[in-house]
């Protein structure tokens, strides 16, 4: 059952379609029912730019004129495989040994979905860390735009320095005790 809001209820369910081009997609309620709305503005003040297709969400929905919209992004499930196991780049490497490395801060350089890769640059770096599209969808990721601000594990691997894992952004920050 939802829990009803003042501004209408919170949802989970799946991402159905998200295409950040035309700025929107669908969600799939987990209980059914008509697709809901998801809106490029409301993912990016979740802080993403975009949502990998099958991605858990859990959403608040509002009843509006031209039907389901998300209103607000509670939470996107990020996938349980172990860091770097998108890629058989990271093949060699122990799991334990990825998420080991720090998280960091850091930028999109470019991003070209088609090629499946790009770069980015952790804050103060300007060394290039080779991005891969099957890293982002472990992390429920589907695309990256210039300047976007990510957070990543780093390392060295068969094509130079490669993000093994992507995360939120605010992952890279420290929390307050």
């Amino acid at each position: 059952m939802n829990d009803i809001t003042t501004e209408g209820y919170v949802m989970k369910g799946h991402v159905k379609w998200f295409d950040a081009g035309k700025g929107f997609g669908f969600i799939l309620a987990q209980e059914g029912g008509a697709d809901i709305l998801l809106h490029a503005n409301v993912l990016r003040n979740f802080g993403q730019s975009s949502v990998a297709d099958d991605t858990g969400i859990e959403v608040l929905v509002a009843e509006t004129e031209r039907g389901l919209q998300a209103i607000e992004v509670l939470s996107i499930e990020q996938n349980l495989a172990p860091p770097g196991s998108g890629l058989a780049d990271f093949a060699e490497f122990d799991p334990a040994d990825i998420a080991a490395v720090p998280i960091e801060p850091a930028r999109v350089k470019w991003f070209d979905k088609g090629k499946g890769f790009g770069f980015a640059n952790v804050f103060g770096d300007d060394a290039d860390i080779f991005v891969h599209v099957e890293v982002l969808r472990l992390a429920g990721l589907a695309d990256l735009f210039p300047g976007e601000a990510i957070a990543l594990r780093a390392m060295e691997g068969k094509r130079g320095l490669m993000a093994a894992e992507v995360l939120p952004w605010e992952s890279a920050v420290p929390r307050p005790l």
